[in-house]
């Protein structure tokens, strides 16, 4: 008698390595696995995956197995963006040049957060863009995903340090002293919030950008 045909599962990762949402549990598995703070679940089907993955995770603990803990940042997304989410972005004339970064809502193109220096890089933008989501976060106690379309911002916030080589003089000690204490919140800040990578390819511009391309 032949085996009765185990029927498709779609397995949602809200919170791993690359959040999305998958068609088996090894593929899971792999984003989830030594992740701390991992959150998924699986669906029967590829409609509630779907609404699910838009959603809200479950509550914590509700996993499909267990996973071990291992600290991680999150550097891709699922196939649409989450439309109540925090997209950050930079802008520079010239590298070095007048730069500026600033932070919308997803759905509503709302600006949240704009900062300018006289002089500055796309990549210290970019930085602080994301740390300045964090602390906007964490100040007024919301729990929402930060995009971004850079990662080299999500590596060094994840290493808490901003690895510019824009050298440090007369012009750029104010920017510099910003990104000091942009460090600093990071050391003395749990980061709690979901940070993710915008898929320009197949999403277009992030919210945040300055449309200067």
């Amino acid at each position: 008698m032949a085996n009765k045909k185990e029927r498709p599962k779609y397995y949602v990762v809200w919170s791993g390595l690359a959040p999305g949402i998958y068609n088996t549990w090894e593929e899971c598995r792999k984003q989830v696995e030594k992740v701390n703070g991992a959150r998924y679940k699986s669906y029967p089907t590829l409609a509630e995956a779907e609404a699910a993955f838009r959603d809200a995770p479950p509550a914590p603990g509700v996993a499909a197995h267990p996973v071990s803990a291992k600290p991680s940042y999150l550097t891709c997304d699922g196939p649409k963006p989450i439309l109540n989410a925090i997209a950050t972005d930079a802008a520079c004339s010239g590298n070095p040049g007048a730069m500026e970064y600033r932070g919308v809502h997803v759905a509503t193109g709302t600006q949240l957060f704009h900062y300018q220096s006289a002089i500055g890089t796309n990549n210290i933008g970019e930085f602080l863009g994301l740390v300045h989501a964090l602390s906007y976060l964490k100040k007024h106690n919301l729990n929402l995903p930060i995009y971004t379309d850079s990662v080299n911002a999500m590596k060094w916030v994840r290493e808490k340090k901003c690895r510019s080589k824009l050298p440090l003089n007369d012009k750029t000690a104010e920017l510099w002293d910003f990104v000091r204490r942009a460090e600093a919140w990071l050391h003395n800040n749990d980061i709690t919030a979901t940070i993710l990578k915008w898929d320009t390819d197949r999403w277009g511009e992030i919210p945040a950008d300055f449309g200067r391309k």
